[in-house]
């Protein structure tokens, strides 16, 4: 292991220190024919689940057929009896903790073969290309194993680099190939949705012909062909469009509260979480109509006009909440964290989308969100038997997206923004777009509205006509939430799931509440869903127990 600094010495100690107990020599295994105690039976079989779930890949190609994900299917209960053979009833918490991750992790893939069938219904899970790092622990969505991913070669491309890009390219045409055979569950809006990525994807092959033409003549035909593969898939899907009728793609209630209870451990139902999206829109509606009055002699924010402008104003916004986490004592801060400070290009006002609108008058009511990256900073340093990743099925979004969420109002409870009151109305803005949308996932996957409808919701219920009704980030957003069900939501039970946490904690320490320890020893229990945490640092296990975790 590396050295690390005193922060990221603390990454994932308690854990750490509980598997190295479990695997420390002495540790034996329960007599014949009994269950095994032994922590190295579960890290052991969590390496050969993850090996399994993936799929066989040849010449770049992974082996999504029919044939390939029945056998999968059939193999999964050996997986799950090799689970039921270890017993962690006489485990700590934390080795408890890691046994239902693995648990959640075989619960998902089964929901992919019984209801989800991404390789069968969803022609964005076919992506061909990715062009950006996601500021979470993997891609929000389903997608394809061994997918090209630009931001993992450094241009230009050298040695073994260059072999696996020029296999991964050359494989886009015979993916896609494939995927015409697989995609037999059709159904309209997640079609018109590939056709969007699709889009993308052609922009991307573009651009990477041309970067190719100068650094690697030998393989710009190759992105040459894989953009005419693309182009000629998003025709089929097109046509294929055209002649559906009306769909509603949700997976209905009871699909949705088996996922969030046996794979995403989140103790909150459907009726659960429609109560608490609803009550954070008014909420948060509320609060913004209040600060709008106490700033009302106040002069209004003006968004940035030109690139310079905005480059300072970014960079003063990060130096102020970095500064501010550790002037403050919010949570320890390694030398190695920082945030970028680039702005790119100039969007002209009628061409702003929710989020570019926000940046754009003022940009420190979004820093807080972006602890995202300090946290992948953090995690690169975690080498844990099974924390030590992103966990499958975006099982960490309660975590991931609950933090970011509930950062930005903590921060602003903080005092972060106390020398920007009109930033504060922002906040607000923010967690109004995020309950709206999350409304709209819940309702698309009960077939009470269609994606339209959801998108006119966000539109009519985020403040000061910020999301168009045909902005791409909202239609992107609810796009994603139909194919990965929960994910919109989880920016918000996930944020109540953290205040919840912080509540209890503060009890329990009474006067010696310190905010720095709550967030050092949270930082400490990796990226995992909340109710898991919350059972780490709490020992309460009232959540875990209506999970049916606990019998």
């Amino acid at each position: 292991m590396n050295k690390r600094s005193i922060a990221g010495a603390r990454l994932c100690l308690f854990v750490w220190a509980a598997a190295a107990a479990a695997c420390a020599p002495g540790a034996t295994d329960g007599p014949a024919g009994t269950a095994s105690t032994d922590y190295r039976d579960l890290a052991a079989l969590f390496r050969d689940f993850r090996e399994f779930q993936r799929p066989d890949v040849v010449d770049g190609v992974p082996d999504y057929t029919e044939k390939a994900m029945a056998a999968q299917a059939a193999r999964l209960p050996e997986f799950r009896r090799r689970l039921e053979a270890i017993d962690p009833a006489g485990w700590d918490i934390p080795r408890r903790v890691d046994y239902e991750i693995l648990r959640a992790e075989m619960n998902g893939l089964e929901f992919d073969h019984r209801v989800l069938h991404p390789w069968k219904r969803d022609p964005a899970f076919y992506a061909a290309v990715t062009t950006y790092e996601p500021d979470v622990p993997a891609r929000e969505g389903p997608e394809i194993f061994n997918v090209l991913y630009l931001p993992d070669y450094s241009f230009p491309l050298q040695g073994p680099a260059k072999e696996d890009f020029r296999t991964k390219l050359a494989a886009v045409p015979a993916i896609l190939d494939q995927a015409r055979a697989n995609l037999t569950e059709k159904g309209k809006d997640l079609w018109y949705f590939g056709i969007r990525q699709k889009e993308g994807e052609m922009a991307a092959f573009r651009s990477l012909k041309a970067r190719l033409e100068n650094d690697h003549p030998d393989l710009a035909p190759l992105a040459d062909t894989a953009l005419a593969a693309v182009e000629a898939f998003k025709r089929r899907l097109e046509e294929e469009h055209a002649a559906m009728g009306p769909t509603r793609d949700g997976i209905g209630v009871e699909n949705f509260n088996w996922y969030m209870k046996h794979v995403h451990l989140v103790p909150f139902d459907w009726r659960d979480q429609v109560d608490i999206c609803r009550r954070e829109l008014e909420r948060s509606w509320a609060a913004l109509k209040m600060e709008e009055v106490r700033n009302r002699d106040l002069p209004p924010l003006e968004p940035g006009a030109s690139v310079e402008e905005l480059r300072e104003r970014l960079k003063e916004a990060v130096d102020t909440f970095l500064g501010f986490l550790r002037d403050r004592d919010i949570f320890t801060v390694a030398d190695d964290m920082g945030l970028s400070t680039e702005v790119g290009s100039f969007t002209p006002p009628g061409q702003r989308d929710f989020f570019t609108r926000v940046e754009y008058h003022h940009y420190l009511a979004l820093r807080p969100h972006m602890i995202h990256w300090l946290e992948k900073r953090r995690e690169k340093r975690n080498d844990h038997p099974i924390r030590g990743g992103a966990l499958l099925y975006n099982i960490w979004d309660s975590r991931a997206e609950g933090l970011a969420t509930g950062f930005e109002e903590t921060m602003l409870q903080a005092g972060l923004l106390d020398g920007a009151p009109r930033a504060r109305e922002l906040t607000w803005i923010l967690l109004a777009f995020r309950a709206a949308r999350a409304l709209g996932d819940l309702m698309v996957h009960s077939g009470d509205w269609t994606v339209r409808e959801a998108v006119d919701f966000a539109v009519k219920n985020t403040p000061r006509g910020w999301v168009e009704p045909d902005g791409r980030t909202i239609w992107g957003d609810i796009g994603l939430y139909l194919r990965q069900p929960g994910y919109g939501t989880s920016y918000v039970y996930g944020k109540i799931q953290l205040e919840r946490l912080m509540a209890d904690y503060a009890i329990d320490k009474g006067d010696g509440f310190v905010l720095k320890d709550f967030f050092d020893d949270y930082f400490t229990r990796c990226v995992i869903p909340a109710s898991l945490i919350r059972w780490e640092m709490t020992g309460r296990d009232d959540a875990v127990r209506e999970l049916g975790l606990l019998k």
